[in-house]
């Protein structure tokens, strides 16, 4: 629907799979190139694996453990996650696809030449987020938590950030378009470099003027 400073927002059309299998996987049962579809898992604990080109379709995952795997490659689609936890994560050239990760922590995520399309991030924390050359069509970030944001040569189409944090946000090269910062807590940022020609509302700009002054090279006195 489109708002009324015509900055768009993001088209959200998940819908949660139903009809699953019950599945409860032991150690080892997930292998490198493996294809999980329609499945109810209440936890996939996949640290430590090696497991490129993994594929999740319509899938219902209660906790998803990630920390230090190899996840390059990897494909979410048509998913919900419930939470998932990642202090590192290395996911470059993933797919994510109308997914849904309701909470959870990932500490440092490499997610660097990735696809996400009608994915929502909900009541998450993110330390440093590596997107630099990803592509981010209908992406919600609703309550979240960002301490840094690196979307050097990304592009980001209908992006928000409801109710959500963003410390610092740096990039060169950066394609922005309808990526909406109104509903973002922006008092304690330090960079936003990455986010030229983002819609912020009037009242972020008295927040932000020191900042955009000192970046445009002005002295304020």
């Amino acid at each position: 629907m489109a708002r009324s400073s015509g900055t768009d927002a993001p088209r959200i059309t998940l819908t949660e799979p139903t009809n699953l299998e019950d599945w409860a996987p032991a150690p080892g049962d997930v292998l490198t190139g493996d294809r999980l579809e329609g499945k109810r898992i209440g936890v996939l604990d996949l640290a430590g694996e090696r497991l490129p080109d993994l594929e999740i379709e319509e899938c219902v995952i209660d906790t998803l453990r990630g920390d230090g795997a190899d996840f390059r490659g990897l494909r979410v689609h048509d998913s919900v996650i419930d939470t998932l936890d990642a202090p590192v994560l290395r996911a470059s050239s993933s797919s994510w696809r109308e997914v849904r990760v309701s909470g959870g922590r990932i500490g440092s995520g490499e997610l660097y030449d990735s696809g996400l399309s009608g994915v929502e991030f909900v009541g998450m924390k993110f330390g440093f987020v590596n997107l630099r050359g990803s592509t981010l069509t209908d992406v919600v970030f609703r309550d979240c938590v960002i301490d840094e944001l690196d979307i050097a040569d990304a592009k980001l189409l209908r992006v928000s950030f409801e109710g959500s944090s963003i410390r610092d946000a740096e990039g060169s090269n950066t394609r922005i378009d309808h990526v909406d910062l109104r509903g973002a807590d922006l008092d304690r940022v330090e960079h936003l470099e990455g986010f030229r020609g983002a819609t912020i509302g009037a009242d972020q700009l008295y927040t932000l003027a020191p900042l955009l002054a000192a970046q445009a090279g002005y002295l304020v006195d």
